[in-house]
């Protein structure tokens, strides 16, 4: 009888962990294939309708998947992945840890260790956490309504307040890449200036001053923008209700509203060229982060061409206005990368929520309007689509936004 190999003894001990409860996690790691793959995957327990499954949250480079697989089906789920997607597998249970490591030549080991568990994690599928907006946020939530007078969250602004502590989480991976999250005991930091274009309520804009402020106490000016006169003097009534010191309001269109020159610069949900006026803004104030979340694209699509592989697909209203949107946006992100920036797009919150859920982050690495490369792309995605004008052309003479 030959001897089981490494990876069916993994699969093994995988299926045993779940039968007995000694399961604590399972982590794939060192993908076969490069390209828009799973980078890693987290395994864990969860009893989901009172039925055993094991949830699954597929990391992609710049985005999340999460997926929840019927316990029966993992061993055979996890024996399809090692070494066809994955070379290692870390198996940790509250006896044994089994680390499963193979190469390219198809050469695999089974490694075993002392348990990192020493017990179970919660099986609960939706596990409470305060997060970010921990009780030092009560006053301006409730403020601006999302807790009641009990501190606890409104059955009405549930999403909301998901909505602003997954966004503010997405801030936190974004400010570290700006090195603006210190180790304990640096040096005093200067005070950064961050601007929230289009800020409605100020929901995200007290947001984020309370993740630069009380979370992480670092000083800073934070300005909300927004068009409604009503809107500005309620939520700068506010800042004085609770003492928010170095954070305000102003009266102001997002292209024209006088600002300082900004560390970062924020614009959600901007409607339309609102958004090309924004990132245009965040630029030329020589913005170090440059986060958006566009909405409303309606610039393009009349001046579409239908290139001859597209055409029978593109006489579907629905098809052209989505990669209408999908030409947008990714023209976006090469104008941004043309002015010297790092980009990448996300998916801001689940599609549950808002079908408008697409985040374009960019951070500055080195001087713009340099790179041929970058231009040409432009150029070219312009000529495919046949497109003669886009809101941020003025970009393609660099000299008149410095």
């Amino acid at each position: 009888m030959n001897k089981p190999t490494p990876a069916e003894q993994i699969c093994t001990k995988f299926a045993e962990s779940l039968t007995k409860g000694t399961f604590a996690r399972l982590v794939l790691s060192a993908p076969v294939a490069a390209g828009d793959t799973p980078q890693k995957v987290l395994g864990r327990f969860i009893m989901l309708k009172g039925v055993p499954h094991l949830s699954l949250t597929l990391r992609y480079a710049t985005r999340d998947v999460t997926k929840n697989l019927p316990v029966a089906e993992g061993a055979a789920w996890l024996r399809g992945q090692l070494d066809q997607q994955f070379h290692s597998a870390l198996l940790c249970t509250t006896s044994r840890d089994w680390q499963y490591i193979s190469n390219a030549a198809g050469e695999a080991r089974l490694i075993d260790h002392r348990p990192s568990a020493k017990k179970t994690p919660s099986r609960e599928h939706d596990q409470r956490h305060a997060g970010i907006l921990d009780a030092s946020a009560r006053d301006w939530l409730q403020g601006l309504d999302v807790l009641d007078v009990a501190g606890q969250v409104r059955i009405s602004m549930a999403d909301k307040h998901r909505q602003i502590n997954h966004y503010l989480e997405i801030l936190t991976h974004l400010a570290k890449e700006c090195g603006w999250i210190g180790a304990p005991g640096d040096r005093p930091a200067p005070a950064l200036v961050l601007a929230d274009m289009g800020c409605g309520k100020g929901y995200l804009t007290f947001g984020i001053w309370h993740l630069f402020r009380r979370v992480w106490q670092r000083p800073v000016r934070v300005i909300g923008v927004e068009t409604r006169a009503e809107l500005v003097a309620k939520t700068n009534k506010l800042v004085c209700q609770i003492g928010a010191e170095g954070l305000e309001f102003v009266s102001g269109a997002i292209e024209s509203v006088r600002l300082p020159p900004v560390d970062a610069l924020i614009a959600l949900h901007a409607c339309n060229t609102a958004t090309d006026d924004a990132l245009r803004r965040g630029i030329e104030l020589g913005a170090k982060l440059i986060v958006v979340a566009p909405c409303c694209h309606r610039e393009l699509r009349p001046q579409f061409g239908k290139p001859a592989p597209l055409a029978p697909v593109l006489r579907h209203g629905v098809m052209e206005e989505r990669l209408a949107e999908w030409v947008t946006d990714g023209l976006r992100a090469l104008f941004l990368e043309w002015a010297g920036y790092r980009t990448k797009v996300m998916e801001f919150v689940g599609s549950e929520h808002t079908p408008k859920n697409l985040m374009i982050a960019a951070v500055r690495e080195r001087d713009g309007f340099t790179d041929a490369g970058a231009r040409q792309r432009i150029e070219d995605l312009k000529a495919y689509f046949r497109i003669e004008r886009h809101a941020l052309d003025v970009l393609l003479a660099p000299a008149a936004v410095r």
